[in-house]
């Protein structure tokens, strides 16, 4: 057996505690700062161990790896620069952006949600199945999420199968974690005539063979994992809908979902309308079988108390995307009011109803006369609350012996002179 080496990590690390078992709704977040190492290991990027008696500043590290243990299997030591004010700090979590959109981001004007996408996005997305430009924007939005300290993300694509594998692919060799969902949208009464799958079948099988691929490349699941993506109700048929929710369970673990949920008020009068069966937006989801433990939600909204605690009950997750919501108009999403109903909540950048590909916790973040999220609560979001989100919560967003050293670096420059 080969003799295990790490990298060694010296310096200020920086992030949010796990939020303990049973907190109740006055928990808050505090940032944990340590100064110190940290050494990954090579073979599997797992964090082995750490010593925070260590001093970044004039700690012998030879003398460091004799006292571990670790002497000739150290391969790279990685400073974080004290004089620059540099710190390491878990990568963010994207859990809502769609990829395509990309070079529309910030041409959003005027327009309301259901504008937007007639005008804007459609036409964009369905370009799409050039793949020279596919492979052109996705690199560029791989490589700017990552440049903008966003190590994993989830992704919308398109209808296309073949831009959708490929950036799987490219995720994948950059090395950034992905969840990869092809865009399923079958509805003819809402979907332009250029840009639909052609039938619920269709969707279904197209799907899977995006699943398939994602599979091929990555068997154990380390960094891509497929996630059904019907793109709202209104997109899509009841027979594709129910096929989606099937197709799902027929995986074990079952597939993730993620799909957009009350982002718009036009947008709920349209699914009122097409679905009057339901109860309500977030019903509509659940008596298609689509709200799971492995669902995320995006936007949210413009929620009842009944759909909080429907989300809730059925362990479905919510990207927040404040970023969005303000320049779309959508309104304030109320993520205490959601946090307190016991659902778990990320952030998302929405990109291009998002201006930026670069994760923001700064808004106001909630309903008037309510307490707003403080930078840690949104520094949590984007960590923790991320990871959660995408059912890795055990392994990213924080610094964890056994988790995955998915980190950035950060600089807050000289603060004197």
């Amino acid at each position: 057996m080969a003799t295990p080496t790490y990298t060694l990590f010296v310096g200020t690390f920086i992030h949010l505690p796990r939020k303990p078992t049973g907190a109740d709704a006055k928990w808050r977040p505090a940032l944990e700062i340590h100064h110190g190492a940290l050494w990954v290991s090579n073979a599997d990027g797992k964090i082995a161990g750490y010593d925070w008696s260590f001093s970044p500043v004039d700690g012998d590290v030879k003398a460091l790896t004799e006292k571990l243990g670790l002497s000739g299997k150290v391969t790279e030591v990685v400073r974080a620069r004290e004089e620059r004010n540099e710190f390491f700090f878990p990568g963010f979590i994207d859990t809502h952006i769609h990829a395509p959109q990309y070079p529309n981001s910030g041409i959003f004007g005027s327009s309301t949600l259901l504008d937007w996408l007639e005008t804007y996005t459609f036409p964009l997305e369905s370009s799409f199945s050039d793949t020279s430009k596919a492979r052109a924007v996705y690199s560029r939005v791989i490589s700017r999420t990552l440049a903008n300290g966003t190590t994993t993300a989830a992704y919308f694509a398109t209808i296309h199968v073949p831009a959708t594998n490929l950036l799987a692919s490219l995720c994948h060799a950059a090395g950034q974690r992905a969840l990869i969902g092809r865009v399923c949208m079958d509805n003819p009464a809402f979907c332009p005539s250029y840009y639909l799958d052609p039938s619920p079948e269709s969707s279904i099988t197209k799907s899977k063979e995006t699943i398939a691929h994602i599979h091929s490349l990555d068997p154990e699941g380390t960094l891509i994992h497929p996630i059904l993506t019907p793109r709202f109700a209104p997109t899509c048929s009841p027979s594709a809908l129910s096929g989606l929710a099937s197709l799902a369970k027929s995986y074990t673990p079952p597939l993730h979902i993620q799909t957009h949920l009350s982002e718009n008020k036009n947008e709920i009068s349209l699914v009122r309308d097409l679905f009057p069966e339901s109860k309500d937006y977030t019903s509509v989801y659940d008596d298609f079988g689509l709200l799971t433990p492995r669902t995320i939600l995006a936007h949210a909204v413009h929620l009842s108390p009944a759909e909080r605690s429907l989300i809730a009950d059925r362990g479905a997750k919510v990207s927040h995307c404040p970023a969005s919501n303000s320049a779309l108009g959508s309104g304030i999403c109320a993520v205490r009011r959601l946090i307190n109903a016991g659902v778990e909540v990320g952030l998302g950048t929405d990109v291009s109803g998002g201006r930026a590909s670069a994760i923001e916790t700064g808004e106001d973040g909630e309903s008037e006369g309510e307490e707003v999220l403080s930078v840690e609560e949104g520094l949590y979001l984007a960590t923790r609350g991320g990871a959660s989100v995408v059912d890795l919560a055990g392994e990213i967003g924080g610094f964890e012996v056994g988790m995955c050293f998915d980190a950035q670096m950060g600089e807050v420059g000289a603060l004197f002179g």
